[in-house]
């Protein structure tokens, strides 16, 4: 028989036609705040303009968060310190010698664990402060962004709540370290360095606050601003001084080149330019020099289990550190490997490498906006990057990286007009949706909220 829930659900999958370009947790980006300021785009951007205000629409819904949402607490007691668990490592029960089932707390902390490299184990999402993190970060960037397009004070508003609730209010705030990020479990289980990856699209938190901050919104108070200032401050000085931090200092591969995203955005959000521009030079004259071959592979990555994820990822991270360094006025998208490579080769060869569709390989699309940045600032007088684009994705000019790359091609395709949905997508909802009315728009967006906090992978390597 034909149940109302399934209809129901069938409802809820049909929903993401409510956004342009369905929402994705892009790996990472930073934003010159002058260039979003200036309001000086092409007008082919237009549909890109109109999807960031629909994601910031689709994520408001979601938030606030909190690192307090959490059932399980960390080793210190303390519901304010962040915690996630290492997301690659499994439990091997087999010589714990127990007579009956392990309840998931005794698994947790008496099975040893074991190392598979990029397989998921799905019960670290019962403690998500990561994911909560990810989904907030997208969400000050996006509505900083929705701020300046659309003019909206709501948007301004929203983004400086989420930094409030998780960085500032005393009732909510996160404790400034990362001293519990990515346990291993098990007995005697420790945090790894690895869990400053966790943290690294503070790059995008940066640049939604610098909007902000120079925008001279009214809902980043001089208070919030000098608390998130303090709250900043203390963070750095724990991740210059903690040993467990000090392994992605001198991480060689992507950890490595994600760790710099972060501090160099740290630096920048304090106002600690000599700083910034040390981070950023020292990342492409130590780490950056071991991670491009000469024809562009990348050998770190390239020997991990999903290597057409890896190399997209640490591309991206790498671009965002090029991106930090043009800010700071510092030319490094020309800067070459020890073995002659640079991040246009990495990006040439990364795209031409087939994608394991078997294998949990991907996503495909995770390379997109980092062949749009080397379109941007290499150039394509030949329209090579367009017309991958153009094949592998015909709505790429709508989605939100077309904006932050130009000047670049959209290939004459449709998908560069705005769709008939109107500037947000809490209209688009409610058109969508007719008979439900406003009340219908609210209640499916909630819902996809809560299925896409289930569904959506986060990129943790």
């Amino acid at each position: 028989m034909f149940r109302p829930v399934t209809l129901f659900f069938s409802v809820l999958l049909a929903a993401p036609l409510v956004l342009a370009n369905a929402y994705k947790d892009y790996d990472n980006d930073f934003l010159d705040p002058s260039y979003i300021l200036a309001k000086n785009w092409n007008t082919s951007t237009a549909a890109s303009q109109q999807s960031i205000t629909q994601w910031a629409d689709f994520l408001a819904a979601q938030g606030p968060w909190s690192v307090v949402n959490k059932t399980v607490l960390p080793p210190s007691g303390n519901k304010h310190d962040y915690m996630s668990w290492a997301p690659y490592f499994w439990p091997n029960c087999t010589g714990v010698g127990n007579t009956t089932v392990l309840q998931p707390s005794q698994i947790w902390t008496e099975c040893p664990y074991v190392y598979r490299d990029g397989m998921f184990n799905p019960d670290r999402l019962l403690v998500n402060n990561t994911g909560d993190f990810e989904a907030m970060s997208d969400a000050v960037f996006y509505n900083a962004l929705a701020w300046v397009l659309t003019g909206s004070a709501k948007y301004s508003a929203n983004a400086a709540h989420y930094i409030d609730t998780w960085f500032i209010n005393p009732d909510t705030a996160q404790t400034p370290n990362l001293q519990y990020a990515q346990i291993e479990r098990g007995p005697g289980g420790q945090a790894m360095h690895t869990g400053l990856l966790d943290f690294k699209q503070m790059a995008k938190i940066t640049s939604g606050i610098l909007i902000l901050r120079n925008g001279s919104s009214p809902d980043w108070t001089d208070d919030l601003n000098t608390q998130m200032n303090n709250w900043t401050t203390n963070y750095i000085d724990w991740v210059v001084h903690s040993p467990t931090a000090y392994g992605e200092w001198i991480a060689p591969n992507n950890h490595g080149s994600y760790f710099y995203n972060q501090l160099a955005s740290l630096y920048i959000l304090v106002g600690d330019t000599t700083n910034a521009i040390n981070t950023t030079q020292s990342y492409f004259s130590h780490q950056y020099l071991n991670q491009i071959d000469a024809n562009g592979e990348q050998p770190l990555e390239a020997a991990r289990t999903h290597p057409y994820h890896y190399r997209c990822y640490n591309l991206a991270a790498m671009i965002v550190n090029a991106k930090i360094g043009k800010f700071l006025g510092l030319d490094m998208w020309n800067t070459t490997s020890t073995k002659g490579g640079n991040i246009q080769k990495a990006l040439d060869f990364a795209i031409q490498q087939p994608l394991n569709t078997t294998d949990g390989d991907g996503p495909i699309w995770e390379c997109y906006p980092s062949v749009a940045a080397v379109a941007a600032n290499y150039g394509d007088p030949n329209g090579t990057y367009a017309a991958f684009l153009a094949n592998a994705d015909n709505t790429y000019p709508a989605e939100p990286y077309f904006l932050f790359n130009q000047p670049f091609s959209d290939s004459g395709l449709a998908s560069a007009v705005p769709t008939n949905s109107g500037p947000s997508s809490s209209s688009a909802s409610t058109s969508y949706l007719g008979a439900f009315g406003m009340f219908g728009g609210s209640l499916i967006t909630s819902c996809l909220a809560v299925v896409f906090s289930f569904v959506i992978q986060f990129a943790i390597s």
